[in-house]
């Protein structure tokens, strides 16, 4: 193989990287991602604020905008119908009677539960045919990948 066969090669494969990738984001989003069944779908953007609340506790929406990654007024508006729906709770801040700090509401957890369980057996699902040492590769090498993409750009959160 001459040196040019090998920058071809290193070409396709990042052609392929990419277009792979604009595939599993359009896919990924049109099954939202919800499980086996439809009646466990949940939205990205509320299943990660669900999850950052499970694992932050109580928090302002400033500083749960910032650990997401993006700013105030959207959380704002995605937590209105999870609040409406009974998911979030608003707590009274204590340091701040003004302020009002975000909570995951045992129906919240709930929900969220029954999500991780679907989407697990999605996952089960779709990997079956796989070895074990190919999801475990698989898992590693897309946390890998997160991880270099939160690197390129530390100001989209969701660390973890």
């Amino acid at each position: 193989m001459t040196t040019d066969d090998s920058g071809d090669r290193t070409e396709q494969v990042y052609e392929q990287l990419q277009y792979q990738t604009a595939l599993f984001a359009r896919r990924a989003e049109r099954v939202r991602m919800g499980g086996v069944s439809d009646h466990n779908a949940l939205d990205r953007a509320a299943y990660l604020l669900l999850n950052r609340l499970e694992r932050e506790g109580p928090v302002g929406v400033k500083a749960l905008a910032q650990a997401m990654g993006i700013d105030s007024s959207t959380v704002t508006r995605q937590v209105a119908p999870l609040v409406d729906s009974g998911l979030v709770d608003r707590l009274p801040n204590p340091k701040d009677g003004r302020a009002v700090l975000l909570a995951l509401s045992v129906l919240g957890l709930e929900r969220l539960n029954q999500v991780r369980v679907s989407r697990r057996a999605l996952m089960r699902e779709l990997l079956t045919d796989w070895s074990p040492e190919d999801r475990e590769q698989f898992s590693s090498l897309l946390t890998r990948f997160n991880q270099a993409m939160r690197e390129y750009n530390p100001s989209i959160g969701l660390e973890g």
